[in-house]
């Protein structure tokens, strides 16, 4: 039976083998390198992409804060011109307020009543006075209390007089004048009448 040598066939065989597996293994690498390097492309490009939706979303943002700044001072602005018209009107209306008080005064003290000093501050009147009896002083209240310009009468007190002679009480008496608190908190300086009856 003849021999036959299968060395050289199984040598070149394995070289073959050989060479595909490092053909296959280079292949590999390259694919490998090829999708990790197309992954990092495309994070990159939407770290580009996002990072530039960021900065346009600050460049707006700070755009809308200096419209939020200049609402803000249009707001103030209008604000003040509000306060300032409704001191106008307010004080228009109590242009007469002075006159009004003391028609009003005048209207609410009964015969038998009798006014020797009238002070004002702020919204408060204090009435000093004397009268005949205790019934015009009560008459007196209630035409306070009916009054619309005239609010919270307060008798502070009744005194017989000192001089046995006279038949006449001495009294003090408190009022606040209606929708005057406004202008007293605003410190509107408002005028001042003193008179006597």
């Amino acid at each position: 039976m003849a021999y036959i040598n299968l060395l050289p066939w199984r040598e070149a065989a394995r070289k073959e083998r050989q060479k595909n597996y490092v053909m296959v293994l280079a292949l590999t690498a390259l694919v490998s390198f090829l999708v990790c390097f197309l992954i990092n492309m495309i994070y990159n490009a939407r770290l580009d992409g996002q990072a530039k939706r960021n900065q346009y979303l600050e460049s707006e943002i700070r755009i809308l804060d200096q419209r939020i700044a200049e609402i803000r001072a249009l707001n103030e602005t209008k604000r003040s011109l509000q306060q300032r018209m409704t001191l106008i009107e307010q004080l228009q209306g109590s242009r007469n307020l002075g006159t009004e008080v003391m028609l009003e005064i005048t209207r609410i003290v009964p015969t038998g009543v009798y006014l020797t000093q009238l002070e004002k501050k702020g919204s408060a009147l204090l009435l000093l006075g004397k009268s005949e009896s205790n019934n015009r002083l009560s008459n007196m209240l209630r035409e306070a209390e009916q009054s619309e310009l005239l609010t919270t009468p307060y008798l502070e007190f009744i005194e017989a007089a000192k001089e046995r002679s006279s038949l006449l009480s001495d009294f003090r008496m408190h009022v606040k004048i209606a929708g005057y608190e406004a202008l007293e908190q605003q410190n509107v300086p408002a005028d001042n009448p003193q008179g006597g009856r």
